[in-house]
């Protein structure tokens, strides 16, 4: 896990070293105040030579120890911000190589939570190992060995305390680390919750949902808030307990060591150094307090790495071969006995014992109700799944020999639901081709039947598109989104219902359009409306993951079926 988070320190590995070193110099410092502040006290009553002395050698030793604290500080703050951009971003690129397959396993609020809140907890962790875990046993040690430097029976006082200490963090933290890890799964599930509301706010309010969204992640609040109250009460007992310890070690040295002045007349302690001791003797106590404050937050951090570790070890369950396919020659499909289940503890299959031939340029309409796969069917085509049994091939090859990158640039699929980001019009063009000239976005567009409504925009092809499309209608949303799969220049063309939000004319001449201007490009429709596919070289009906009925337009009205009754009843309702 260390080796695997390591690899994201890469550039700050230099502020990661120098932090250490600048707190082990600031460390020595401090141990050293005590110590010329003891010959301070001694000496004061031999006039003001001493004073300003040792007063000069304190204020020397202070500045120093005050640069180096800073040095520590801003290189522990580079170091840590550094660290936690470079595994943002690792893991991001990490998960843009992930099969929906993958996506599916991790879920996408607890690869956000991942992302946010586990690489915030690893940053300050970082942060306070690098420095204060560094500084807390060095002061520790150094101020043991200081103080047995000047009475080694009074210093067994802080000794004995300090196994009391140790035994009380362990115990706090072996009862939190499990509460921790059950803590970030329930984040999980309030991020879900955020994140279906916030992307179904409209749908909220149209049903009047407010009230049950509001009970549902209250429920999820009152659980993180519940686990964490819990991990609380325990961490509380930690400040206590701490300071129970440096007050009875104080009252003690200070008890002891004032009875043996008094009983040596100063020969075996002086106060001088009895306030030496004291100091020592807060800086060990301390560091005891603060060596907990890293626990807690190192404990708290664990399971953060081990699920951001996690990611990143993932290995698709998609990748491209070795030496892959560069090549698509040209945009036929063949399903051979293909059988799809998405896992394979699904109760069945989502697509059986497939067969289908599709030529080079040809248009294909798919017809079938909700949960018929035919979304499961187009997935396979550009291998955002892979096949559980049978073959799919495309251009004559299987898919899996191509590359991943070149087989999915010549597959075009524009969803029912696609997504427009936020940025112009232009900049949403060009996902499909990053090069295209301004001459290609219209002619896109055009095709699309998007350059009428885009023109009389007040910003035309410049005009900004809020996140996920919202200043813009559901018709012009997919409108806008075929004319960026035009952009690819595809062999293949799927469009999955995304012509469902235009009206029946702009549909027409969307397909109008497909005929006359792609009539090499192989184009897959999916759509509820005879109307949408009624002029395709074939049309497919699919029920229950099967290819129950195949035929054109005509023959497949001249047979009893699905077909023939979905026309039949959409006739109607259009009559009536």
């Amino acid at each position: 896990m260390i080796k695997t988070l390591a690899k994201s320190v890469r550039e700050y590995k230099k502020d990661s070293i120098k932090t250490p070193i600048y707190v082990t110099v600031e460390v020595v410092l401090e141990c050293l105040l005590p110590l010329i502040m003891a010959s301070l006290i001694d000496e004061m009553g031999n006039g003001m030579w001493p004073i300003v002395k040792y007063g000069s050698i304190l204020l020397v030793l202070a500045g120093f120890s005050l640069f180096f604290g800073m040095q520590a500080g801003r290189t522990a703050a580079t170091a840590s911000c550094g660290f936690a951009k470079n595994l943002r971003q690792d893991m991001f690129f990490k998960i843009q190589d992930f099969a929906f397959g993958d996506i599916d396993y991790f879920s996408s609020s607890s690869l956000v939570t991942r992302m946010t809140t586990d690489v915030t907890n690893v940053q300050n962790a970082y942060q306070m190992i690098i420095r204060i875990a560094v500084r807390t046993p060095f002061m520790i040690i150094f101020s043991v060995i200081m103080s047995f430097r000047i009475h080694a029976r009074m210093s067994l006082i802080f000794l004995c305390i300090l196994p009391i200490l140790g035994i009380a963090l362990f115990t706090i933290i072996f009862k939190v680390f499990p509460i921790f890890k059950r803590i970030f799964k329930k984040y999980d599930a309030l991020n879900n919750s955020v994140q279906e509301n916030v992307a179904g706010i409209r749908v909220v309010k149209s049903f009047v949902r407010e009230d049950y969204e509001k009970e549902k992640f209250e429920k999820a609040s009152e659980e993180v808030r519940q686990d964490f109250t819990r991990v609380e009460k325990i961490l509380a007992l930690n400040n206590p307990i701490m300071m129970f310890c440096i007050y009875t070690a104080m009252l003690l040295v200070s008890f002891l060591g004032a009875r043996l002045i008094i009983n040596t007349g100063g020969t075996e302690l002086t106060t001088g150094q009895l306030s030496s001791l004291i100091s020592y003797g807060v800086q060990i106590l301390s560091s005891m307090m603060m060596l907990s404050m890293v626990f807690v937050m190192v404990s708290m951090a664990a399971e953060g790495c081990s699920r951001i570790v996690e990611v990143m070890k993932h290995e698709s369950i998609l990748t491209s071969p070795e030496n892959g396919e560069k090549e698509v020659k040209d945009g036929s499909i063949v399903f051979d006995s293909v059988t799809f289940q998405y896992t394979p503890d699904c109760e069945k299959p989502a697509l059986v014992n497939i067969d289908l031939k599709i030529s080079s340029g040809q248009t294909i309409g798919i017809l079938g109700g909700t949960g018929s796969s035919k979304t499961s069917l187009i997935q396979l085509i550009s291998r955002l799944y892979d096949v559980t049994e049978g073959r799919v091939l495309v251009g004559g090859k299987d898919v899996r020999e191509y590359d991943l990158e070149v087989l999915r640039s010549q597959v075009a699929v524009v969803m029912q639901k696609n997504v427009l980001f936020s940025g112009t019009i232009k900049e949403n063009l060009r996902w499909g081709n990053k090069e295209a000239s301004e001459e290609e976005l219209v002619h896109a567009c055009k095709l699309a039947q998007a350059d009428e409504f885009i023109t009389q925009l007040p910003q035309g092809y410049d005009t900004y598109i809020e996140q996920g499309g919202t200043n813009v209608s559901g018709g012009q949303k997919q409108r806008l989104c075929i004319a960026r799969a035009l952009l690819k220049k595809p062999k293949i063309l799927i469009l999955d219902d995304s012509t469902s939000a235009v009206d029946t004319k702009t549909d027409a001449l969307i397909r109008r359009a497909f005929r006359e201007e792609i009539p090499d490009t192989t184009k897959i429709i999916i759509a509820q409306r005879v109307s949408s596919i009624e002029d395709a070289d074939r049309i497919l009906v699919m029920e229950d993951g099967r290819i129950v009925q195949s035929g054109t337009h005509e023959e497949l009205l001249a047979m009893e079926g699905i077909y023939r009754q979905v026309y039949d009843s959409q006739t109607r309702a259009k009559n009536a």
